[in-house]
């Protein structure tokens, strides 16, 4: 495992950048795109989506890029590349490249205590169970929490969705859910000792304000000053403009007799704290331009928002011997248990999911990746050169008929690029 000492020592502070053009229509070959056209379009034909958005890029440009059925469903307004879609944990991939940014200055390092930044972390407590009235019962943790802990999902810190213990936490004490962009949230115990043991949570959420502490910036400014303008990116955010809620691609939950039921969402827009582990919005065109500056080792043309040893740090495994493990379910109506490559050993990064062998759609060892609540998923292949993403708007997550959608869509672009 690669230390941060040794990446500061070889780093220096990051370049001046200038805006760059977001990705547009597709510039680099592809055999065919009629292929994954039929796939998606499917996809919206028997309804198992009201609409969907896919894009991919390999390192000569834009490759594919479609969108099918309605953004709106009530005014009937078409998918574009510039819906404007809820990200929900796909901002995290921001949050990580912020800290990583801070990180290359010298202004933070992994191994340092997160404590030494947030000084509400200095004396974790970590939930053993519940007393027979059901009071809580914590203790101290047995160490510190180092940043590289919360960028690994080592920390101890987990999200309700998938737990039984902190749902049941949060009922009994009140304390809000991470996703009420509350501060209590923050109350929340340890599940774990830090390092223990990996599993997802709001770790991220944590990152934020770490980035926050030490650039003295609130997380809508520092994104939109050092990743989303640099980048073109200019339908990224947290606070959305009235605009931008026009383009919003409508959210559907699904019924059990299999159908789509429309119902409004967006994000909390006077946020206590901004939520780096789940908060933004963005369009696939934006989103796609992120993704190809890293793909590019963190650049897109001559705007270069990372090093590429720091991408390429970000890339390995940072969890050693541990493994990233599945996601069961504690709330049903939010997720299904998640786990991108069952019967697999895989491993996280900074911060993303990394299979350790070929992947039964097409990509390669070593690819990263990672989704969003609401049926949001990206792919980024570094041996093969070219990263996916494909946007709905759904619930549950891990939605049985979206995953079938993401799967066929990847194995046609990599059949298309063969």
């Amino acid at each position: 495992m690669l230390r941060s000492g040794g990446l500061l020592g070889a780093l220096l502070a990051l370049d001046a950048v200038s805006p760059a053009l977001a990705a547009t229509r597709p510039t680099a070959s592809l055999r065919s795109a009629g292929a994954i056209d039929a796939v998606l379009g499917g996809g919206v034909s028997r309804n198992d989506v009201a609409g969907v958005v896919a894009m991919a890029a390999t390192n000569n440009g834009i490759v594919y890029e479609g969108t099918f059925g309605k953004s709106n469903v009530a005014t009937g307004a078409p998918m574009t590349a510039d819906t404007v879609f809820w990200l929900l944990s796909m901002t995290k991939a921001f949050t990580a490249t912020a800290c990583m940014q801070l990180i290359e200055q010298g202004r933070i390092n992994l191994d340092d205590d997160a404590a030494r930044y947030l000084p509400e972390l200095e004396a974790p407590q970590v939930l053993e169970g519940f007393a027979a009235e059901g009071t809580p019962r914590l203790r101290p943790a047995n160490r510190a929490i180092k940043v590289r802990h919360l960028l690994t999902h080592t920390s101890g810190f987990t999200y309700s969705i998938w737990s039984e213990a902190l749902t049941r936490f949060e009922q009994v004490t009140g304390m809000p859910d991470i996703a009420t962009c509350k501060n209590a949230a923050f109350t929340a115990p340890l599940e774990f000792d830090p390092g223990e043991r990996w599993e997802y949570g709001i770790s991220m959420d944590w990152v934020g304000k770490l980035i926050e502490a030490v650039s003295d910036q609130s997380l809508e400014v520092y994104f939109r000053e050092n990743i989303f303008a640099p980048l073109g990116m200019r339908d990224s955010g947290f606070l959305i403009g009235s605009g931008q809620k026009k383009r919003v691609a409508t959210f559907h939950s699904r019924r059990a007799d299999g159908g789509l039921e429309p119902a409004p969402f967006e994000m909390p827009q006077r946020p206590e704290f901004f939520m780096g582990g789940g908060g933004a919005f963005s369009t696939p065109r934006d989103y796609m331009a992120f993704l190809q500056a890293l793909l590019n080792g963190g650049a897109m043309g001559s705007t270069r928002i990372l090093r590429p040893e720091t991408v390429a740090l970000m890339m390995q495994n940072q969890i050693g011997e541990l493994n990233v493990r599945e996601m069961r379910s504690a709330q049903a109506p939010y997720s299904r248990s998640f786990d991108q490559f069952p019967g697999q050993p895989h491993k996280w990064g900074l911060s993303f999911d990394i299979n350790t062998q070929p992947g039964s759609n097409g990509r390669s060892p070593g690819s990263i990746s990672w989704a969003g609540l609401l049926n949001c998923y990206f792919w980024l292949d570094p041996v093969k050169h070219v990263t996916g993403a494909l946007f709905t708007q759904v619930l549950p997550f891990y939605d049985e008929r979206v995953v079938a959608l993401y799967g066929a869509f990847e194995r046609e672009l990599y059949a298309g690029l063969a």
